[in-house]
């Protein structure tokens, strides 16, 4: 395929947030053009938000049915290679599916859908099509995430025993969903957010950080949610004990109402002979640790680093990358493995290493067993995959 990947959009227009990191996660490789998109549920403001970004009339759709459709009618030339989903979590599963069903790749912002019922539906619809389906959680695209998860899987930090991942936020320390806030809005609200709230929302993202560094999976769990705003309908506090199928412990904890931090996501894990610590606000930067050796500090773009940390550096040792760097690491993975899918060539390890379907059902089982488990009380709860 010697042209740029073609990328449809639903979601992500007037007034969104994460549209625009997609966006910008897309372009900055310059591997991928946005080409047409149905971006609001208001199809006026779909077109406006397309008229925006400079697309051609003809292809600023007001729904997604409709962008399906008219994108699957025009020459294999000129249509969408895939579909990026940038909408509230209710809205993930329709537009996915459709997608996957007539003929399009589909990379969908987390958690994969509304509930875990969608999920496996959708798992089913993926392996149906044939086609590409990748998850956007970006914490996996930094190259020190990739360069611990490789040291764990050569065994250099002994076996896994213990793993504590953190996620702390605290804008919503009051309830600025009654404000009119859209962003508090639909995140705290069940019929758009799901089961979950603070879970769902970031506590997903810590889950699939700690699975993908460790290569490990959690098998069980006990949780205590909470609401501690008054009037939310859904958890904007969470704290887990964690079970690993090789036997490691864990503890997770993710927060919206821990007044003062913003996205403060880390994580430590423990083997019997190093570990490992990293943290998300100084992203280039990662602690190993040793049991009969001085502490070592790694940092992003050095030469020390393996094959996949490099593969997602791009400029040089203490040029700062960060959050938009990550999330286009995703893009660029996803957009190499379409490139190979479409010439019938096998793909590469750094092209196939992206969050796909498998990730997905496993947040959405997080989150219904965190849900399950603080409702009975922290009881120890299986996840159900």
């Amino acid at each position: 395929m010697n042209r740029k990947i073609r990328m449809g959009m639903v979601g992500g227009g007037r007034g969104a947030f994460i549209g625009a990191v997609h966006r910008i996660a897309a372009a900055i490789d310059q591997q991928i053009e946005l080409v047409c998109g149905a971006f609001s549920s208001d199809p006026e403001r779909s077109k406006a938000s397309g008229a925006d970004f400079f697309l051609p009339p003809g292809r600023c759709y007001g729904t997604f049915q409709e962008m399906i459709e008219k994108e699957k009618a025009l020459p294999e030339g000129e249509r969408m290679d895939f579909v990026a989903i940038v909408t509230p979590n209710h809205m993930h599963f329709p537009p996915a599916k459709l997608a996957l069903e007539n003929g399009f790749h589909v990379l969908s912002d987390k958690p994969a859908c509304f509930d875990l019922a969608e999920s496996k539906a959708l798992g089913e619809v993926v392996k149906a099509s044939g086609r590409l389906y990748g998850l956007t959680h970006n914490y996996t695209g930094y190259p020190l995430v990739k360069e611990a998860r490789d040291m764990i899987r050569a065994g250099k930090l002994g076996k896994i025993r213990k793993v504590v991942v953190e996620y702390p936020q605290g804008w919503l320390a009051t309830r600025l969903e009654a404000s009119g806030q859209k962003q508090a809005g639909w995140r705290t609200d069940p019929s758009q957010s799901g089961a979950g709230g603070c879970v769902g929302d970031i506590g997903t993202h810590a889950e699939n950080l700690a699975e993908y560094i460790t290569g490990l999976k959690i098998s069980e769990l006990a949780a205590d949610i909470t609401s501690f705003v008054e009037g939310r309908l859904l958890d904007d506090d969470v704290n887990v004990l964690l079970r690993f199928d090789n036997g490691a412990k864990g503890i997770l904890h993710s927060s919206q109402i821990s007044v003062g931090e913003e996205n403060n996501l880390n994580i430590r894990v423990y083997g019997e002979i190093g570990g490992i610590e990293w943290h998300q606000r100084e992203p280039n930067t990662m602690l190993v640790k040793w049991l009969d050796q001085p502490m070592q500090v790694y940092r992003t773009a050095n030469g020390y680093l393996g094959k996949n940390a490099a593969a997602a550096s791009r400029t040089p040792p203490s040029h700062p990358e960060g959050y938009l760097e990550a999330f286009a690491n995703i893009y660029k993975n996803f957009a190499n493995h379409i490139r190979a899918f479409e010439s019938g060539t096998t793909p590469d390890e750094v092209s196939l290493d992206y969050p796909k379907i498998e990730d997905g059902i496993r947040g959405m089982a997080f989150i219904e067993a965190v849900v399950a488990s603080s409702k009975g009380n922290a009881a120890w709860t299986r996840l159900d995959v």
